[in-house]
């Protein structure tokens, strides 16, 4: 199956990368491009995050509620933002046109690929070995990882975002990780035009 865009990982930065990939699909640049999140990762460290500090949540807001609600808001307002669900990923490999996505139970192929899983040990994706580095703002005593990047790229159509990326474990912060990358993948799409996507009332 082939994709303009593949993002792994349904934690915080993942979903809002898909939410805002999603808000664009009535641009002319975003029509018909067809994306997708693979849902079935590590176990994400919202499971058991209580947010009283997040703009916008209710104080005593569950890590666990938004993981199941960002699933339902993706699903009903971006229904062509496939949600996949209950793969693995075992490798992402360079291809001739983009890169192959090879799961414990499918392969894909994608021009664009963005990894957002969280930034614990281990890592074990084949092809992105060479990237990881020791984490540049957690605790040292935690032995947290990254993935070399600039500015969320590591390379051309390779993009990481969130913890991974090497931002702090805040949910906002990851959020904005997410949401940033998905205006560079619309603005690659809109020919380079900077781009970003606001509904209005």
């Amino acid at each position: 199956m082939k994709y303009d865009c593949l993002i792994i990982g349904g934690g915080v930065s993942g979903m809002q990368c898909a939410l805002v990939i999603g808000s664009a699909q009535n641009k002319a640049y975003a029509k018909g491009k067809k994306v997708g999140i693979i849902m079935h990762q590590k176990s994400s460290h919202l499971q058991s995050a209580l947010f009283n500090n997040v703009l916008g949540l209710p104080k005593g807001t569950k890590g666990e509620d938004i993981l199941q609600q960002g699933r339902e808001q993706l699903a009903e307002l971006y229904p062509h933002i496939e949600q996949i669900e209950k793969e693995k990923v075992l490798a992402v490999l360079d291809d001739t046109d983009g890169y192959k996505v090879v799961t414990n139970k499918n392969e894909y192929t994608t021009e664009i690929v963005v990894v957002a899983l969280n930034y614990a040990k281990p890592f074990e994706i084949a092809g992105l070995e060479k990237y990881v580095e020791r984490h540049s703002r957690a605790n040292v005593m935690k032995d947290r990882i990254q993935l070399r990047n600039f500015g969320h790229l590591i390379k051309e159509g390779l993009y990481v975002c969130g913890t991974l990326a090497g931002w702090r474990s805040q949910f906002a912060i990851a959020a904005g990780s997410g949401a940033s990358v998905a205006t560079d993948i619309l603005t690659f799409w809109n020919d380079h035009t900077p781009t970003k996507v606001h509904d209005k009332v």
